[in-house]
């Protein structure tokens, strides 16, 4: 009987200390040292860690000198569980230059706390995490409803009202180009456009043509009223109608206007007339700034018919050439620009025999002063 009575407290203490065993296991692991651990020559191709149990305390283990460079392509992580507190580990020195290509990450419970962990020194390049799951890290798209679309967040505008932006307000805008005086030919020459509407679309009213100071007081202008769009980023298009008085005559005009490369203001306008005369306007012109007032600006223009119309002293092809320079002086925040300057002005073609019959000028140059403006 004593026999006995010794004999069960001895094996009542090795049941219990068989208990505790796997217990003993997931405890805490927070000073456990991988540094000398030497995985290179092992193969854990097909090494599964899916019940692996790591949700102890491991924030103080240590892999810095963890050598895994060997084959670990078929690795399953998927049912590991490292929700445990893993802040400060340190994986610094942890070789994984080995296969890993194939290792499976998509099931791994990492939710712990690994805020403080040191990866910094791991080689995973060879690690596929296309299934990881990451979702709950900050970044991606916002949500639908995050601002209003008007982005005001319900803020009101105040006594001012909703802000407008520049572009799409109409406005409305005139500019003169040219309005001075040939002296030697005794007219005024001008040129000016008119304009009404956005960026993006306009109404414009164009007028150029000279007006005889002498004589019968005759006046020569081609007037268009046109539809105007941007094209690009340096050309806009036009589109209406026009009238003639010098052949008393309208027509249906279409052109393109912009600026060439160096700068060159360039336009280009065709006229349909009613009589099915076809009239081509080419013009191109530089500003030469010489300082931040004085500008030197050398324009050319080209005139041409498809067809010979004697009565209006016109001939078929290329008809006139004209040019002239001008030296402006900007003032008033450059809206008005004061000017002098030559013009010349010679027949094309077939034109010249033309005036030369009817005892008209073939060339003529003259002296111009005038002033252009814009507001």
């Amino acid at each position: 009987m004593k026999i006995y009575k010794v004999g069960l407290p001895f094996i009542g203490m090795s049941s219990l200390m068989l208990l505790m065993s796997p217990l003993a296991n997931a405890a805490e692991m927070s000073n456990m040292d991988h540094g000398s651990m030497d995985m290179s020559g092992m193969d854990m191709s097909d090494m599964d860690h899916s019940s692996m149990d790591m949700s102890g305390n491991m924030s103080d283990m240590d892999h810095s000198g963890m050598d895994m460079s060997g084959d670990m392509s078929d690795m399953d992580h998927s049912g590991m569980d490292m929700s445990g507190d893993m802040s400060d580990m340190d994986h610094s020195g942890m070789d994984m230059s080995g296969d890993m290509s194939d290792m499976d990450h998509s099931g791994m419970d990492m939710s712990g706390d690994m805020s403080g962990m040191d990866h910094s020194g791991m080689d995973m390049s060879g690690m596929d995490h296309g299934s990881m799951d990451m979702s709950g890290m900050q970044g991606g798209e916002a949500p639908a409803d995050a601002r209003s679309p008007d982005y005001s967040n319900g803020v009101p505008y105040g006594r001012f009202g909703k802000p407008v932006m520049m572009g799409s307000l109409p406005l409305w805008g005139v500019s003169v180009d040219d309005l001075g005086y040939q002296f030697d030919d005794d007219q005024i020459n001008y040129e000016f456009d008119t304009w009404y509407g956005t960026d993006s679309n306009r109404v414009t009213l164009r007028s150029e043509g000279s007006i005889q100071t002498k004589d019968d007081k005759e006046i020569d202008s081609l007037t268009s009223l046109s539809y105007w769009k941007p094209l690009s980023i340096f050309w806009n298009g036009e589109a209406g109608v026009a009238y003639d008085t010098e052949n008393d005559k309208s027509a249906v005009m279409a052109g393109i206007a912009g600026t060439a490369p160096y700068f060159i203001e360039t336009d280009a306008r065709a006229y349909l007339y009613t009589d099915g005369q076809v009239r081509l306007d080419l013009g191109a012109e530089y500003e030469w700034r010489l300082d931040q007032h004085w500008v030197v600006i050398p324009e050319v223009e080209l005139t041409a018919f498809s067809k010979d119309d004697t009565d209006n002293h016109i001939t078929k092809g290329f008809n006139e050439f004209g040019a002239d320079v001008r030296l402006t002086y900007e003032m008033l925040s450059r809206q008005l620009a004061p000017y002098v300057g030559i013009s010349y002005e010679t027949a094309l073609g077939n034109a010249r025999d033309l005036r030369r019959q009817e005892d008209e000028a073939v060339d003529s140059s003259s002296v111009t002063a005038g002033v252009m403006f814009w507001f």
